[in-house]
């Protein structure tokens, strides 16, 4: 049924019924015209012809009906009634037409129907020989009789002298009229009817021609639907549809070629977004993520984004995110605190609206950017500064108290002076180890200070440390002791740096080992595996950073399977150790455990951060384990040159 419905609302088929309907009805409306014309054209003859005949007739029958005959021979030979009889009867003839011939009175005098001889001498009745006895001269008039044949009627008067001497009265049957009517209908149907045939056969070859290049469009039109742009339509002519053709070629080539660029384009934005080191999240005109890189799902810590909605994935209200659609073309920016264990993680999202012509904004775009480092390097800026300001205005501010009171006497007093000059003393002693040491840390940071490695003997090295540190150690009652691994002889490095390094870390265990505690300083082979675990500069939980040792201590013995061997030397104590919540921060530039005391101890809170930046230096990683009350060991992992090259 609906395949039926189908195919009748084809363009073929559409084509076919409306030529074949323009050729019907053009053939209707001429042949409607043509007969009306020929029947009305037939009628009228047949009138005229009655009329005339009748116009004769009255002319001959004057003279008889008025008893003045002028007719040769003998009028009293034959009688007036035989003489029109025989008159209607062989002068005049109808073809199934009966004439009669009356009297003033209306009777019949003669008539040319033989059947009919029985109304002689009766009076015709009929209107329209009333009509004509009283002078009207056109009556005419058509009538059915009992045999359902249709007839024509004319009855014209008889005018004499213009007196009226009777009348004429003609009947014929107008069937041979319609017979050659009804004759033209059939030869006009069968001529319509061949011609509507005819008129099929060239509809269905003309729709053909027009629906077939189209049916090719179509199929074409799906095979690009479905991304298939190698096929051509084939152009069968110059005509509007071969121009169409031509046209819809072209435009499935122009198609095919900014499909690729657009794929191109896509998988080169798909690319950028996948790379980018920032993290970008799209949402529709409604909020909800419809795509996300794979950056910013790491910095959500999501695996997916797609269907949140933007303020449920940046947990924010919607009052930013409120203020885009209402045409504001200022990005805003937000900030998002991710937090994970006890570190937290500071993104700035700026989000920017998608304008689309003609259509306002359609969405939104989201970037995010880690500024976690960024922030943390601007609080250590501003710590730096604070620290510096105050490390050097707490000496220069001792340094003018006592300078006021030399000046306002005390130099009278050679003793107090005395000790006054040498507070101040130490005080600029003080700035100027700070400054060395803020020199120094410069020249590290700008790599400007030139590594000078030479062979060093490692065991001697670690004996000279011991010995510079034994007067102070015996004054503590602190035991040292110099363990060095067997096979370890000579080292490349800078000599000088190193012990400044080692200086640092044996004084500060030192200053924090209490009376009769006990300092080890040793050196053992690692690998590269195990240096690495141990680098940190940001320092971990003391659980942690012994795991990372513990592992160190562990891997010392493996082959050197994952590159050169380096040489690991740690100095471990019995102080007093250092705070869980001081290790992260415990390499940091001004930072001190106890600020009080390593002020008084003469620390300018810069020695591990200057260790940190020379070990860097040469390539090796130093890392601190540390328990409060129990002790601490800070490890400085080197790695073994070959060679005494200068870096």
């Amino acid at each position: 049924m609906n395949g039926g419905i189908r195919f009748f609302r084809t363009i073929q088929v559409k084509l076919i019924i409306i030529y074949v309907l323009l050729i019907l009805i053009a053939m209707q409306l001429i042949g409607v015209y043509f007969i009306s014309t020929m029947k009305t054209s037939l009628t009228s003859n047949f009138t005229n012809n009655m009329n005339e005949q009748a116009n004769l007739l009255t002319d001959i029958a004057a003279q008889t009906l008025s008893n003045q005959p002028e007719k040769p021979g003998n009028p009293g030979e034959q009688t007036r009634e035989e003489y029109l009889g025989m008159l209607v009867s062989n002068l005049f003839s109808i073809n199934e037409a009966e004439i009669q011939v009356m009297d003033v009175s209306g009777k019949v005098l003669a008539t040319s129907s033989q059947s009919h001889q029985s109304y002689i001498g009766k009076k015709n009745t009929s209107l329209a020989v009333s009509r004509a006895l009283q002078g009207i001269p056109d009556n005419e008039e058509e009538i059915i009789d009992e045999d359902g044949q249709r007839k024509k009627i004319i009855a014209k008067p008889v005018v004499y002298s213009d007196k009226i001497v009777g009348a004429v009265y003609l009947i014929a049957s107008m069937k041979d009229l319609y017979r050659t009517v009804d004759r033209i209908n059939r030869i006009f149907m069968s001529g319509m009817l061949f011609a509507l045939g005819l008129t099929g056969v060239l509809g269905i070859l003309l729709a053909h021609t027009i629906t077939n290049p189209i049916k090719a469009l179509t199929r074409q039109a799906a095979g690009v639907a479905e991304g298939r742009f190698d096929q051509q339509v084939p152009v069968l002519g110059d005509d509007e549809i071969g121009r169409l053709s031509e046209v819809f070629n072209n435009m499935t080539m122009r198609l095919r070629d900014a499909l690729s660029a657009n794929e191109e384009e896509k998988e080169k934005i798909a690319s950028i977004l996948s790379n980018m080191s920032d993290g970008v999240v799209a949402a529709d005109e409604r909020g909800i993520v419809i795509i996300s890189n794979r950056r910013a799902r790491e910095m959500l810590r999501r695996d997916d984004c797609e269907g949140m909605r933007l303020n449920e994935l940046f947990r924010i209200d919607e009052s930013p995110l409120a203020s885009l659609p209402r045409g504001s073309d200022q990005p805003a920016v937000i900030y998002h605190l991710q937090s994970e264990g006890e570190e937290d993680e500071l993104l700035r999202v700026t989000l920017t609206p998608i304008h689309r012509r003609e259509h306002g904004i359609s969405g939104t775009i989201a970037v995010l950017q880690d500024i976690t480092e960024q922030e943390r390097l601007e609080q250590s800026r501003r710590e730096f500064v604070a620290n510096v300001s105050h490390e050097l205005r707490t000496p220069l501010t001792t340094i003018k108290s006592y300078a006021e009171a030399l000046d306002e006497g005390a130099m009278d007093e050679r003793e107090l002076g005395q000790r006054f000059v040498g507070v101040i003393r130490n005080e600029t002693e003080r700035m100027i180890r700070l400054v060395t040491d803020l020199l120094h840390l410069s020249r590290l940071d700008s790599n400007q200070g030139l590594l000078r490695r030479q062979q060093t003997n490692v065991p001697e090295m670690l004996e000279e440390v011991a010995d510079r540190f034994s007067f102070q150690m015996r004054k503590k009652a602190i035991r040292a002791a110099v363990h060095v691994e067997d096979g370890i002889t000579t080292v490349w490095l800078d000599r000088d740096q190193i012990d400044q390094v080692l200086d640092n870390l044996v004084s500060n265990a030192i200053k924090y080992t209490l009376d009769g505690g006990r300092i080890e300083i040793t050196a053992r082979r690692v690998h590269a595996r195990a240096a690495g675990t141990e680098f940190t500069t940001r320092g971990s939980g003391a659980d942690d950073q012994g795991r990372l040792n513990a592992r160190a201590d562990n891997e010392a013995g493996d082959q050197g399977r994952q590159g050169p061997p380096s040489i690991a030397i740690s100095v471990k104590d019995t102080g007093i150790g250092i705070p869980k919540r001081d290790l992260g921060r415990i390499f940091d530039r001004f930072y001190r455990v106890d600020k009080a005391r390593s002020r008084s101890m003469g620390g300018t809170g810069l020695g591990l951060s200057i260790a940190r930046e020379i070990v860097k230096a040469h390539g090796g990683t130093i890392a601190l384990d540390s328990e409060l009350n129990e002790g601490t060991t800070v490890t400085v992992v080197l790695p073994l040159i070959t060679g005494g090259e200068t870096a």
